[in-house]
């Protein structure tokens, strides 16, 4: 017979004292009607227990990264109204807010009867405060210190008068450039603003806005003119009208909006081009899984805040998210997780069939979407760490004599690609061809962040390869590689710098087959170690430090600067508890990202190697769309403005009072 049990779990968070040790307290009530025996607890959420952690009144029976599984003493029971407390001492890092703990929870009956439980959000012990959700609310005040109300600032604004606001604009294409632009834009606004009628012909009283063509601008720089009776947009580029156009839809947008802050203009001029040529934003889909309209709805904004780089983090440790026919496995086993799945629950997914992946029709949608808004589109596998799916999808690529264990800074065993394997690069060079037909960018990141120390340390295979490598590093006279090498010829174990050689050695070859395709290889700042990779053929993002990035500068690889204690937006808005996000990079406010200098201290040398900067949008704790919103915006906006605006005309005080103007994905800006 089956009961309707109605079960709940809160979780509370006591941090470390002179008097009190760290705990972390899990308390199931029982709120039906029937006793619960001969049961497991099931949850997960970005923190995770520690394998060694002494537990109190419960069993550690599975911890794979986040997701854990806790069974009760032998014979217990829960009665109605009874609760089941546990106290675990000892976790992969302290909880910093309050979404660091668990957030989806269910049990495991026998027969694998699965009752789903009720979870609160995690309290810290002595801490009251409301728990924060959705994009915080940016008022504009009855004083504002410009007239007109555009992100990122242009260079040039020197404008004159006000009209009555227009309805919307007519927009009067004359040639096939700015007929692209018009109709792009016209998509854009109509997606954004659906019911705004930011576009109309002039039956329906829109504003004439001309275009022309012009020969001497930059790709993206665009220069607007008014007069009393229309608007002239020069550019000579689609990509650089498209851009005219989005500024002259925030202003219209502000003027209709405040009208007693901001004007449409009856004269002057904006003139106008980024100062960087990369301005991305990255965005993790496998974590969380993003649906094609929530993906094609964030190049929507990435576009209106004139970002032009959408970094796609395609696959990691807990997800597979992209179509490949050589390997239908990778989407049939790698895209989906859930109780009793090859991928159980992570990251709050509950025990139900969840997850999902891109086909090569939505992609191909995608890319066409995004460079109508002159966005390139920048897809990366993250290889050879963060692989546990495509291992467990594709059993064949493990070494069949490897033993032991090791672990991911995540907690993830043995997910590394074994670079001693012919197998690895078949799959690989097979995965990249079906890749590179999808994204005509051309740019492949391949990830490279993150190998463990020990990694491959049970491989037989990777032994003899090291050992291979080291001997012929000293007799060819490969100067990279002999120095760290050679102290390994003969060795009988692989330790961290071994790992990072056979690392060089893999980023190596993976490097000459997407150049033998045409392609630049792009990477985390790791890609740098060994000092392999060929740097004419390749990029960086430095995600540390602007040190680091610096230093990567200096030693002349193409460097995108994204640092985690600012432009990585799951960085939680401040060190309080009742804000979402993570805090193992510090924490960064709308203001404090948006007053960074990327580039402080870099000599004019370091400069030249610069591309631009990037966004980070990491998605552990994003199981809340309204999380989402509150750590994503305004600071995505804040970031393209570092992108696009010279940091010496930049104003807090100004982009404040504008911010609240740009669109975010879910929600409307909290009251």
């Amino acid at each position: 017979m089956k009961y309707a049990h109605n079960i709940s779990l809160e979780t509370k968070w006591v941090p470390e004292s002179s008097d009190t040790p760290l705990s972390y307290i899990l308390e199931l009530t029982n709120d039906g009607e029937h006793t619960i025996s001969e049961f497991k607890l099931c949850f997960s959420g970005p923190a995770r227990i520690d394998p060694l952690a002494k537990i109190d009144g419960a069993n550690l029976d599975v911890r794979l990264s986040n997701h854990t599984q806790l069974s009760p003493p032998s014979g217990f029971e829960l009665a109605p109204g009874d609760k089941w407390t546990i106290t675990v001492h000892g976790l992969s890092y302290p909880l910093r807010h309050w979404s660091d703990g668990a957030n989806t929870a269910y049990l495991v009956l026998e027969h694998e009867n699965i009752v789903p439980v009720d979870v609160s959000p995690t309290q810290a012990v002595g801490n009251n405060e409301a728990l924060l959700k959705g994009a915080a609310r940016f008022p504009v005040p009855e004083k504002t210190p410009v007239a007109v109300s555009i992100i990122p600032w242009p260079n040039s604004v020197s404008i004159e008068g006000s009209r009555s606001v227009p309805q919307g604009l007519e927009l009067q294409p004359n040639s096939e450039m700015s007929e692209a632009a018009a109709q792009n834009f016209t998509t854009l606004a109509t997606r954004l603003f659906p019911l705004e009628g930011l576009v109309r012909d002039a039956a329906e009283g829109g504003f004439p806005v001309r275009f022309v063509d012009e020969k001497n601008l930059a790709p993206e720089a665009y220069v607007i003119e008014f007069s009393e009776s229309d608007v002239e947009v020069r550019a000579t580029t689609r990509t650089g009208f498209f851009y005219g156009l989005i500024t002259l839809g925030q202003i219209l947008r502000g003027a209709r909006q405040h009208k007693k802050n901001f004007v449409f203009p009856t004269a002057g001029k904006i003139e106008d081009e980024p100062s960087h040529r990369w301005r991305g934003s990255h965005l993790d889909v496998a974590r969380q899984f993003f649906s094609t309209a929530e993906v094609g709805q964030f190049l929507s904004i990435m576009a209106w805040n004139k970002l032009n780089r959408f970094h796609w983090h395609l696959s990691d440790d807990e997800a597979w998210r992209i179509e490949i026919d050589a390997y239908p496995a990778l989407t049939e086993i790698g895209a989906w997780r859930g109780h009793g799945l090859v991928m159980p629950p992570l990251l709050g997914s509950g025990p139900e069939r969840s997850g999902g992946y891109y086909t090569k029709n939505n992609i191909r949608e995608l890319v066409a979407q995004a460079d109508n808004y002159g966005i390139m589109v920048v897809p990366e596998v993250d290889i050879p760490c963060h692989s546990y799916p495509i291992l467990r999808s594709v059993p064949e690529l493990l070494d069949p004599d490897e033993t032991g264990t090791y672990y991911s800074v995540q907690g993830f065993p043995n997910n590394c690609l074994n670079p001693a394997r012919d197998e690895t690069f078949q799959f690989l060079e097979t995965v990249f061809d079906e890749i590179i037909e999808l994204f005509p960018s051309k740019i492949i990141h391949i990830g490279a962040d993150e190998v463990p120390i020990a990694a491959w340390s049970g491989s037989p295979q990777a032994l003899a390869m090291l050992c291979k490598l080291a001997g012929d590093a000293v007799a060819d006279g490969h100067a990279k590689l002999t120095n760290t090498i050679s102290n390994h010829e003969g060795a009988d174990e692989i330790d961290g710098s071994g790992a990072a050689i056979l690392q060089a050695a893999f980023l190596e070859r993976i490097q000459t087959f997407l150049a033998s395709r045409g392609c630049v290889t792009g990477g985390w700042e790791e890609a740098a170690h060994g000092d392999v990779i060929e740097k004419s053929e390749c990029y960086l993002v430095g995600w540390r430090s602007v040190e680091t990035s610096a230093s990567l500068a200096g030693a002349g690889y193409d460097v995108v600067v994204s640092p985690g204690q600012r432009y990585y937006l799951d960085m939680a808005n401040s060190t309080a508890w009742s804000e979402p996000g993570a805090g193992w990079a510090g924490w960064s406010g709308p203001e404090e990202t948006y007053m960074f200098n990327p580039t402080e201290g870099w000599t004019d040398a370091q400069r030249k190697q610069l591309l631009g900067v990037q966004a980070c949008i990491w998605c552990e704790s994003m199981t809340d769309r309204a999380i989402f919103d509150r750590l994503v915006f305004p600071r995505l906006s804040a970031i393209a403005e570092a992108g696009w605006t010279q940091h010496e005309r930049k104003s807090w005080p100004r982009f404040k009072v504008l911010a609240g103007m740009m669109p975010i994905l879910y929600g409307n800006w909290a009251k």
